[in-house]
């Protein structure tokens, strides 16, 4: 039978017994031959880890102590986060430079009309006629002394594999037992 854990027991001389029984007329014979006893027995309700007179004084009291709990309620009490403060201030730097670039943004934009846009600092490329081709823009090279010697291509596949391992040992069986074995040390 599962433990329970809301029942009648009856108390003697101050002390819980073993008696105990979900309802209160399962008890009442044992309780009458304790009190005979015991005059001092008598009759509890166990619920929630308190002993109460009814069933209906621990409903009762449940429903007043019950509360409602907001998003910041943690088990154990008041328990306040103590990097808030921290992440409040955080929040108020970020807030006011986003609000700095933001304005800034907003006067660079307003002070140069688009006629007057920035020309390009690199000129353009001509063709062929020697005009500025506008379709296509070739990006200028470096010169090759200018470029990395660490990023030469490297030849890759089996081959380039080959020269730089060890020569493959053979496996198996019969390679085992062509290699001669260590003798022990004395």
């Amino acid at each position: 039978m599962p433990p329970r854990f809301a029942y009648w027991t009856i108390l003697a001389g101050g002390l819980p017994t073993a008696f105990r029984a979900a309802e209160r007329d399962d008890l009442l014979p044992t309780f009458r031959r304790i009190q005979e006893k015991h005059p001092d027995a008598e009759m509890k309700w166990f619920a929630r880890g308190r002993l109460w007179a009814s069933p209906e004084d621990a409903r009762q009291q449940a429903e007043r102590v019950r509360e409602r709990r907001d998003r910041t309620w943690r088990p154990g009490g008041d328990h306040r986060d103590r990097r808030e403060p921290h992440k409040a201030a955080a929040r108020e730097r970020n807030q006011e430079r986003r609000r700095q670039r933001f304005d800034r943004k907003q006067r660079a934009s307003s002070a140069t009309p688009a006629s007057q846009a920035p020309t390009p600092k690199r000129a353009l490329p001509t063709g062929p006629s020697g005009q500025a081709s506008s379709s296509k823009r070739a990006l200028p090279t470096a010169p090759a002394s200018q470029t990395s010697t660490s990023k030469r291509a490297l030849p890759t596949g089996p081959a380039s594999h080959a020269s730089t391992s060890k020569r493959a040992l053979p496996s198996g069986p019969a390679s085992r037992a062509s290699t001669p074995k260590r003798k022990r040390r004395p």
